[in-house]
């Protein structure tokens, strides 16, 4: 089936993407999933990762995206996502100091220390670094 889908991928804050995509690729829970028009309606949480679009002129972009649901209709995706950033938005600097502290706070030995929390932290550092060192 010829045509684009629409795109939108929504965090707390503000709306991240919102256009015509030819196909869109997510992380969702289960497994990596692809969506391309017409297909059959499904909702599914996500997981740290990045999802893959290509846009309506044959761009492939990329989205960093934390948690959260995504909802495919025949012809949408919507994604609600706990966080959300287009790769050219990540800062490195910023990206590789949440990546410091995280390891900082897995390392120490306090009984304060939350490990579940720092390492999810430290996930979403790793994906986003990984996302700037790749190009996509």
């Amino acid at each position: 089936m010829a045509g684009n889908i629409q795109l939108e991928v929504v965090t707390p804050e503000k709306e991240v993407i919102n256009e015509e995509a030819q196909i869109v690729m997510a992380p969702g829970s289960l497994g990596e999933f692809g969506v391309l028009i017409g297909h059959t309606p499904f909702m599914t949480s996500l997981k740290t990762g990045s999802l893959r679009y290509t846009d309506a002129k044959g761009t492939e972009r990329h989205v960093f995206v934390s948690g959260g649901f995504a909802e495919a209709l025949p012809d949408k995706v919507t994604v609600l996502a706990e966080s959300a950033e287009r790769r050219r938005d990540i800062d490195p600097d910023r990206a590789k100091s949440a990546m410091a502290r995280a390891e900082q706070r897995m390392t120490s030995s306090g009984e304060d220390i939350d490990f579940i929390r720092a390492k999810a932290a430290l996930e979403r550092a790793l994906y986003r670094i990984r996302l700037i060192d790749s190009g996509h």
